[in-house]
């Protein structure tokens, strides 16, 4: 019996002490893992909230670009107007080409923008207005001929005929009205749209046909009254479409910097693209 009894004790013993062993490994456990970086700890600090681009924005802006216009049709149907019933149409002048060609400027602009945003948590959709103020548009001239007729028009004169074009256009002030969709990602918005757009321009194109005529192939000319047309359209507004990409970058509060590329397609009388880039400062209220 005495020794059961020293056997359950010396039990009870030992249970008690690695009860207590268990108790000291747990506390030097937690000692250790309190010195341990948050990381290893597995108490990473929360995450930041996205940041809110839902409501209603204003910005100013600055741009840098290049227009680039096509004059190749520009005053052709000008010449044919002008050549109506007249005896030099006997040698295809009207269907000449006038070779004004293409023309690429580059210019700078200011302005303003403004819209609405709509957020579901990444996705951002929204609608904007953006004016630009600028002297974006070029100008060509070209000369052809002179041409002498093969044989005497029906007029009994051989002709020496000669065309001189010009076309140019100035765009003032345009404006852009577009689509947007955004995602989120930290402190950035990037974006791509597209809309439709309207410009302010001065256009202006002219044609003048110098003609001479002679009795003989070989003998002198002599120069008779020349044919001109000018058309001018001053703040005539003009439309096409818009697309492009951007990237806004929330700084502080509602105040955000904005980084952006616009492609603008008029297509007035006179075919222009014009791409630019921009930065720009806004506020969200």
């Amino acid at each position: 019996m005495i020794s059961g009894k020293s056997r359950v004790f010396d039990g009870s013993v030992a249970m008690r002490r690695l009860l207590l062993a268990a108790v000291m490994f747990g506390a030097a456990a937690g000692a250790q893992a309190a010195d341990m970086p948050d990381f290893l700890r597995g108490s990473l600090a929360p995450a930041a909230p996205p940041v809110n681009w839902q409501g209603y924005y204003i910005g100013g802006q600055a741009g840098y670009g290049s227009s680039d216009e096509n004059f190749n049709s520009s005053p052709s149907n000008m010449l044919s107007a002008l050549l109506a019933n007249n005896v030099i149409q006997q040698m295809g002048v009207a269907q000449w080409n006038l070779g004004l060609g293409k023309a690429s400027v580059q210019s700078s602009g200011y302005g303003a923008f403004g819209g609405y945003n709509w957020q579901w948590d990444d996705v951002v959709v929204g609608l904007e207005a953006s004016y630009l103020h600028g002297g974006f548009g070029g100008a060509a001239n070209a000369t052809e001929g002179p041409l002498i007729s093969g044989a005497a028009l029906s007029d009994g004169f051989f002709h020496q005929v000669s065309v001189d074009s010009s076309a140019a256009i100035s765009i003032s002030d345009m404006a852009t009205f577009r689509g947007r969709a955004a995602y989120a990602y930290g402190c950035f918005l990037p974006y791509m749209f597209g809309g439709f757009a309207l410009g302010n321009a001065d256009i202006s194109r002219s044609v003048t046909v110098h003609d001479a005529s002679s009795l003989t192939a070989l003998g002198t000319y002599s120069p008779r009254l020349d044919l001109s047309s000018d058309d001018v359209e001053h703040n005539h507004l003009i439309y096409g479409y818009t697309a492009g990409l951007g990237v806004d970058v929330h700084l502080i509060g509602g105040l955000f910097l904005r980084a952006e590329w616009e492609y603008v397609r008029f297509t007035a009388t006179v075919d222009t693209n014009i791409n630019t880039v921009r930065a720009g400062l806004g506020y969200k209220f």
